[in-house]
């Protein structure tokens, strides 16, 4: 059986046996056992239950959190004439059309979010398709628009993207283990709020198994999860939303 440190026996003793936790408690719980030397990021991860398969249960979409994530983004636009000078007035960090284009073609990739005018995306997609991947602009999250502006604001006030991997979970950043226990419950209910909506249990018919963990991250020997186990339906998600699990994750991993 695998020892674990004295930071790790204490944090585990302190979350105790129990494992079904309220919301802010477990807040509490996360920024007590958070003990590196650097502000640890606290992340939260949804495992959904759906079928990744079919499309009618897929979940995605934006959330600005009200406290933001305690990380600053670099954004990028593709835009020309004034729509290009909206972009730097309101914050982007690098502005540009086919300059832009060609310099992320020479290998440059010191950005975080890409945001596009559509009339740019047929360049940045015929140029950029599999270099940007996942960060392609895409106008089903709102960085394909009209609205540089706004579309830049929120970017750097916190808006995050939320959809599920393969394993239809949800990954999502909610802030630093050094925001107050308040901020930190806003940005957890406003995530799960915003996914509460995006979950149309009217799509499918049945009940689906809902977990939710989150934790913050120091290093692979000492990370504590939060999960919630339960079978529901899919309306009832903000209702056992408040309701988290702690347990290590190694014995997570084993369920």
């Amino acid at each position: 059986m695998k020892k674990h440190g004295k930071k790790y026996n204490e944090s585990a003793k302190a979350i105790g046996e129990e494992r079904l936790k309220e919301a802010a408690l477990a807040i509490d719980l996360v920024k007590a056992t958070a003990k590196a030397k650097f502000d640890e990021t606290v992340e939260v991860h949804i495992r959904l239950g759906i079928d990744m398969k079919k499309s009618e249960q897929n979940v995605r979409g934006t959330v600005v959190l009200p406290h933001g994530t305690g990380k600053s983004k670099r954004v990028i636009v593709f835009a020309k004439g004034e729509k290009a000078k909206e972009a730097q007035e309101a914050g982007a960090d690098v502005v540009g059309d086919q300059d832009l284009i060609d310099r992320i073609k020479g290998g440059w990739n010191d950005f975080d979010i890409a945001v596009a005018t559509p009339d740019m995306m047929g360049a940045v997609g015929s140029n950029l398709g599999k270099i940007l991947a996942q960060r392609m602009p895409n106008p089903k999250v709102g960085t394909v628009t009209q609205n540089i502006r706004q579309a830049v604001g929120e970017i750097k006030a916190g808006k995050i993207e939320y959809r599920p991997d393969k394993a239809a979970v949800i990954h999502c950043i909610i802030g630093k283990a050094s925001f107050s226990k308040e901020a930190l419950l806003d940005n957890f209910t406003a995530l799960m709020s915003a996914v509460g909506i995006a979950y149309h249990p009217a799509h499918y018919d049945i009940v689906l198994p809902v977990g939710i963990s989150f934790y913050t991250f120091a290093t692979m020997s000492y990370t504590l999860d939060v999960y919630l186990r339960r079978a529901l339906p899919a309306q009832n998600l903000l209702d056992y939303a408040l309701f988290v699990t702690f347990f290590p994750h190694l014995v997570a991993g084993r369920m």
